[in-house]
């Protein structure tokens, strides 16, 4: 089996597993993985949970569509991850509820929307810069993430979700889980005080893991 067609397998295992348990309702969400020659996305208005292999898009660099059916919406979204953070072979964006839920909270950091909660959350995500709203579609999205996946491999899009780049589509998908995890908490305990990693704690991630935070 080829690598293209290995990813493409990988993208529609991931794609159900994703839509079975509630993270990508309806046709909400999209999934890429890096090739040497361009890039597979998937289908525009399609359901995660119910992917072909075939219909998955394939593109070139400049966004030409080479394969498969009509890719997604977001596809500059996407191209401008891989753009600007040459260390990405996937990228997973979904519109999960308790990642969603925080990307409308009026009280977030800019800089970093949740804290250090766990030491999985800091190792698999670091922090997670808030990109400020723009409506589905707009190519302007692509340009304000553009500037901040150099420093980040996620980040959160206002009242609109999370995406999260990885090396490969298993640790892009573990790190948007993560993530998703780490707001459910979030949400959970606030109005609770709470005991976040301290900065000696958060370095030793960094110096043993890589953390980015």
């Amino acid at each position: 089996m080829s690598k293209e067609s290995a990813l493409r397998e990988q993208i529609v295992r991931i794609g159900r597993s994703l839509h079975l348990r509630g993270l990508s309702p309806g046709s909400s969400g999209n999934i890429s993985a890096r090739l040497d020659d361009g890039w597979l996305l998937t289908p525009t208005n399609a359901c995660l949970g119910e992917l072909d292999p075939a219909d998955i898009a394939k593109l070139d660099w400049n966004g030409n569509h080479q394969a498969g059916k009509p890719a997604s919406k977001e596809a500059f979204l996407h191209r401008a991850v891989y753009e600007g953070r040459e260390e990405s072979g996937a990228i997973v964006h979904l519109h999960c509820t308790h990642s969603a839920a925080v990307s409308c909270l009026d009280c977030l950091d800019a800089k970093s929307c949740l804290p250090p909660l766990t030491p999985y959350f800091v190792m698999r995500v670091g922090r997670l810069p808030l990109i400020p709203y723009h409506r589905p579609g707009d190519p302007k999205l692509g340009e304000a993430i553009r500037g901040l996946v150099g420093r980040h491999s996620s980040v959160l899009l206002a009242n609109h979700g999370p995406v999260v780049s990885g090396k490969d589509l298993e640790a892009a998908t573990y790190a948007i889980e993560e993530l998703e995890e780490t707001a459910k908490l979030y949400l959970l305990l606030r109005q609770q005080p709470v005991r976040l990693l301290n900065d000696e704690q958060i370095e030793e991630l960094r110096q043993t893991f890589g953390a980015q935070w």
